[in-house]
């Protein structure tokens, strides 16, 4: 399961957020994943209190918004939904489409005392 060191990277970039900003503690955690991305929502739901043990962020609330996959086809031109990886555009079934959106995780904000 990469969701356990996925959720491990984030720990470190909020230990990181605290030697630069000085707060006490996280009280929550607001992710930005894409639907299109290798982890699972509810992995990394199911890990993080399990992970955060002993941090800074012991206790706190994780929320997770989903973007979904977007991509760019240089056939058409258009920007389109994309519902899996490598999928055919849906206005002129080109099979050339780059995913512009939908494959990343990032933190978006965190609500620090």
């Amino acid at each position: 399961m990469h969701e356990v060191s996925l959720i491990e990277n984030v720990i470190a970039l909020v230990e990181h957020e605290r030697t630069k900003s000085a707060f006490a503690r996280v009280s929550m955690i607001r992710l930005r994943l894409g639907a299109l991305g290798h982890a699972e929502p509810d992995a990394l739901r199911f890990c993080f209190a399990a992970v955060t043990a002993g941090t800074i962020a012991e206790g706190s609330g994780l929320e997770i918004e989903i973007v979904p996959g977007e991509g760019w086809c240089p056939d058409c031109g258009n920007t389109v939904a994309l519902a899996q990886r490598f999928d055919a555009c849906p206005v002129c079934q080109g099979n050339q489409v780059k995913m512009t959106a939908g494959d990343d995780l990032r933190v978006v904000e965190m609500e620090v005392a």
